[in-house]
C-alpha cells in the first residue's frame, strides 16, 4: 500500500475509509471560490491590462469573439488550478484546509489524464444546479456523479501531527 494512501485514511482497515460529507465537499469548494476569485482577478487583468496599453483601442468587451476567448481562457485558468493541484498531492488549498483528499478508485494518485477527467464531469455535474454534487446525500458509497464517471474517490485526510515540541 502507498504511503501518502495510508497517510489520508483515517480508518486502518482497506476498504473501510471515512465519507466526506458533503458540507466538507462544499466547505472546500467554498474556499477554493474565494482563491479562484483572486486569481482570476489577476489572469484577466494579465490579459486586459497589456491589450489595453499596446492597442489603439480599449478592449472590445462586447465583441462575442473576444468575450468568447477570454471566457475560454478564464476556464482554462481554472482548470489548471484543479489540475495541478490535484496532481501535486491530490489536494487544493481549500481541500487541504477541510482535510480532503482526492485519489483514484484503486487508491493511487492522479494523473493530468485523471485530473483533467474529474474537472470536465465536475464541470458538467454542477451545471444542473448541483444536482450532481448533491447526489452524494442519496448515493450507497457517497460519491457524486463526477467521482463516479472520473473514477476518482475523495477520502478524508488525517491531521499533521504537531511538530512543536511540548514544554513542561
Amino acid at each position: 500500500m502507498d504511503p501518502a494512501q495510508i497517510d489520508c485514511q483515517e480508518n486502518t482497515d482497506p476498504p473501510q475509509v471515512q465519507i466526506v460529507s458533503l458540507w466538507r465537499r462544499l466547505g472546500a469548494l467554498l474556499y477554493d471560490g474565494i482563491l479562484l476569485s483572486a486569481l482570476l482577478l489577476l489572469a484577466t487583468a494579465c490579459l486586459i491590462i497589456p491589450y489595453d496599453l499596446l492597442a489603439t483601442r480599449p478592449y472590445p468587451h462586447a465583441d462575442w469573439l473576444y468575450r468568447t476567448l477570454l471566457q475560454l481562457y478564464l476556464l482554462a485558468v481554472i482548470a489548471g488550478f484543479y489540475v495541478y493541484f490535484w496532481t501535486h498531492g491530490g489536494q487544493t488549498l481549500g481541500m487541504r484546509s477541510w482535510r480532503v483528499r482526492v485519489v483514484r478508485a484503486d487508491g493511487g494518485p492522479l494523473n493530468t489524464g485523471d485530473a483533467l477527467r474529474r474537472f470536465a464531469w465536475a464541470a458538467l455535474s454542477l451545471l444542473p444546479l448541483g444536482l450532481g454534487l448533491w447526489w452524494c446525500l442519496v448515493d450507497r458509497e457517497h460519491l457524486a456523479w463526477h467521482d463516479r464517471a472520473s473514477g476518482t474517490r475523495l477520502l478524508l485526510a488525517r491531521p499533521k501531527a504537531a511538530t512543536r515540541p511540548i514544554k513542561a
